[in-house]
């Protein structure tokens, strides 16, 4: 495989070639080929080749054949030689996510998508595209890029290289049929990767038996009253969360305190509410566990978090695969929880810090050790959840937490993670780098990137 990149020229000729320069055709070692075929993502078609006197790395096309290659635009991009057999230009990565109508065709993902699709804009292809939009007969999408000037515009494309899934609704996800449309493009080699939402017990089982489930604390799907109260009396607190939550929305924080009975701690609207309960009996009444309702729920284990000004503190670790298809730690932000409030979510009052400021303020010289560790820990976790997958991950947040003994925990692991913390001034370049591991990740998938490195 020889891998470059050069200056993709449209030109008006009426011969079916592809016209390279000769210090392209040596860098991409095809001196001497006669024919080759031309790819953009699923569209090929077999072409002389001819070789012009110019320096530089160039390649022009006739207009034709870039329309017929559906080939977006001209410019710089990345070329490779598959064992002089293919000439693939591109990658062309398509951004799987919902189409909505109107100025912010992705709702309020809407700037986001855009931040992924001009991330490496300048050397690939990438357009956003909802499962509506696929025409398998004639294996080309309509997606959406945006233009210079805002707003969007619509192109055809062929099927991409590779599909970066942010569907951003579990409803949609869970629609019948998603399951065989992504099945549809892997049958085609074509890698997809974050496939769906993860369940919270779905983590759980993933983690079981692997090294990396010391770090989970002790969980029970659908609990009974039986098991939270051996919980309780166990661990003196716990939470209940909706398997398919997110956001921190229907979760209870229970405490039990021999002394003065059950507490029960919960967001109803816009405020955090408190009930105390004397007897273990109220609290299951109000829970509804005689009437199914902590039917989707999870019991997990409380765990006695660092604290600042007697709020404690978690982090989110925005995890992601990067162009040697290793993990790593692209981002982390610290959040600090409301008070009374049940999570450390900023919309229930958290505040969001920076992780070297909090280990500061909690181990001072010794943070940045601490530090350390839970970055190593983290990526141990995403190496525990990709070995027990059935599909390909490049991205991961978890929500980790520090406790009292400097023992790791992670307590959620998101697929599709948000990206609320990168509002923090501090956190910008983290979001520059999720993004740009996640695009050379998309390299590295679509053969766009050696893989030696490995």
């Amino acid at each position: 495989m020889s891998l470059t990149s050069c200056m993709l020229h449209a030109v008006q000729r009426t011969d079916r070639s592809v016209y390279l320069t000769s210090d392209l055709a040596k860098a991409l070692r095809l001196t001497g080929t006669k024919s080759i075929t031309v790819k953009v993502g699923s569209k090929g078609t077999s072409l002389p080749v001819r070789l012009i006197k110019k320096s530089g790395q160039h390649m022009y096309i006739p207009l034709s054949l870039m329309a017929s290659l559906r080939i977006p635009r001209t410019g710089n991009v990345l070329v490779v030689n598959t064992n002089n057999k293919e000439l693939r230009i591109g990658p062309l990565i398509g951004v799987l996510t919902n189409v909505e109508s109107g100025t912010s065709p992705f709702g309020s993902k809407t700037g986001f998508i855009r931040q992924v699709i001009n991330t490496g804009s300048q050397r690939s292809f990438s357009f956003a595209f909802s499962p509506k939009s696929v025409n398998w007969i004639q294996e080309t999408v309509t997606g959406l890029i945006p233009k210079e000037g805002g707003g969007w515009m619509r192109k055809t494309f062929p099927l991409p290289d590779v599909i970066y899934n942010r569907l951003s609704s579990r409803k949609a996800e869970k629609s019948a049929g998603m399951e065989g449309f992504k099945n549809r493009f892997v049958g085609r080699g074509i890698p997809i990767f974050n496939w769906s939402f993860f369940d919270k017990w779905d983590v759980y089982k993933m983690l079981d038996g692997d090294e990396a489930f010391r770090f989970v604390p002790e969980s029970r799907i659908n609990p009974t009253a039986e098991q939270i109260k051996e919980m309780l009396d166990k661990h003196k607190f716990i939470y209940l969360k909706p398997t398919a939550g997110s956001l921190g929305i229907g979760i209870y924080r229970v405490t039990y305190n021999p002394k003065r009975g059950y507490f029960v701690r919960f967001r109803k609207g816009n405020k955090n509410v408190l009930i105390r309960y004397a007897k273990f009996e109220g609290l299951m009444q109000m829970l509804g566990t005689g009437r199914g309702r902590l039917a989707s729920y999870v019991a997990q284990q409380g765990i006695r978090l660092i604290e600042i000004d007697n709020c404690p503190i978690d982090f989110r670790f925005h995890l992601t695969k990067n162009g040697s298809n290793q993990w790593v730690v692209a981002a982390i932000g610290a959040k600090k929880s409301g008070k009374g409030s049940v999570t450390t979510h900023i919309r229930n009052g958290g505040q969001l810090m920076t992780p070297e400021q909090v280990l500061r303020l909690v181990y001072g010289a010794r943070g940045e050790q601490i530090l350390d560790n839970a970055k190593e820990t983290a990526i141990k976790l995403a190496q525990g959840i990709e070995n027990n997958y059935n599909h390909l991950l490049g991205e991961l947040g978890f929500d980790i937490g520090i406790d009292q003994n400097e023992k790791v925990w992670m307590f959620e692991a998101n697929a599709k993670p948000g990206r609320s913390i990168f509002k923090h001034p501090s956190l910008k370049e983290g979001d520059t780098a999720t993004l740009q591991s996640v695009y050379e990740h998309c390299l590295y998938l679509s053969r766009f990137r050696s893989r030696r490195e490995n």
